[in-house]
């Protein structure tokens, strides 16, 4: 069977994979998702079609198995969009991590958006 690179570029195309960052509760997420969209619901992002790297390892990630569990049942998540750190569109999926923030380590997310009022014209 001969794949060609178009074939794999084209593929790449239509589905891509996203590597999010977001805080939670003292950790931060790192996860990745073949669906992400801004959510009607005012100040969420969702993601759906969780990836998690099928390891044909002995060992086992720890991180990755607590994430896979708690994701399991999942259809779809929305994370609230101040708690976004980072979002990138990646060729592949890497190891997913959970790291426990430090008490005083500041972390950045995306400031969250707010209307800002205009002034009227006279």
């Amino acid at each position: 069977m001969n794949i060609e690179i178009r074939d794999i570029e084209s593929y790449m195309a239509k589905n891509p994979i996203y590597k999010v960052i977001f805080y939670n509760q003292n950790q931060v997420y790192e996860v990745y998702a073949r669906a992400i969209y801004q959510s009607d619901m005012y100040g969420f992002i969702e993601l759906e079609e969780f990836v998690f790297g099928e390891r044909s390892q002995v060992l086992v990630d720890p991180a990755e198995e607590k994430l896979k569990s708690e994701f399991a049942a999942v259809k779809r998540s929305y994370i609230p969009l101040h708690a976004i750190i980072r979002i990138d569109e990646v060729e592949k999926e890497g190891a997913v991590r959970v790291t426990e923030v430090k008490t005083g380590e500041k972390v950045t997310p995306i400031p969250f958006p707010t209307l800002i009022p205009t002034p009227k014209g006279d």
